[in-house]
């Protein structure tokens, strides 16, 4: 319990300091591959929020998730790519070779669906690679180049809105 505390204190330091340097980058790219960060101990309906965002004229194909998990059980199995603060070490790299592969891959959209800061989530909404990033009101406003103000239960209105304002920015 304590160790985590530390590792906690330690990683949030490290991200604090890093996200002084960070530039916007303004791109003019049309979205066609999404990635989706979800905090599955606060929402748990990834296959909804999937099919919205089909309905908005993504294919599935182009859309990959990563899902982050407070406590993994023993014998739990996942289907998607999955995030504890196990698979992060004191320096802030991430050890799971998954995730590593997450990391290498390029996104032309991040949706950061989640509305609590753990520094887990924190961390990989910093070093994904990701043309615009796009998450809720309540996390902090250097991550995201685009803020919604709404509640992650509400996942038709995130996706509507995301979208109008998508269509406005001519991003689709």
């Amino acid at each position: 319990m304590f160790l985590n505390f530390l590792k906690n204190f330690l990683l949030k330091r490290k991200l604090k300091n890093s996200l002084r340097n960070v530039t916007n980058i303004s791109s003019i790219n049309k979205i066609k591959t999404i990635a989706i960060i979800i905090d599955e101990s606060d929402f748990e309906s990834k296959n909804d929020l999937k099919n919205e965002i089909i309905k908005n004229g993504i294919q599935e194909k182009d859309i990959a998730f990563l899902i982050y998990k407070d406590n993994i059980k023993k014998n739990e199995v996942f289907e998607t790519t999955t995030l504890t603060l196990k698979d992060i070490d004191w320096n802030g790299n991430f050890i799971s070779a998954d995730i590593q592969n997450f990391l290498t891959q390029k996104f032309d959209l991040l949706i950061n669906y989640y509305d609590f800061e753990k520094v887990a989530l924190l961390l990989l909404t910093q070093k994904i690679n990701a043309d615009f990033k796009v998450g809720f009101l309540t996390i902090d406003k250097r991550l995201n180049h685009f803020i919604i103000n709404t509640k992650t239960e509400n996942h038709v209105v995130f996706t509507t809105e995301l979208f109008k304002y998508l269509r406005i920015l001519n991003k689709i």
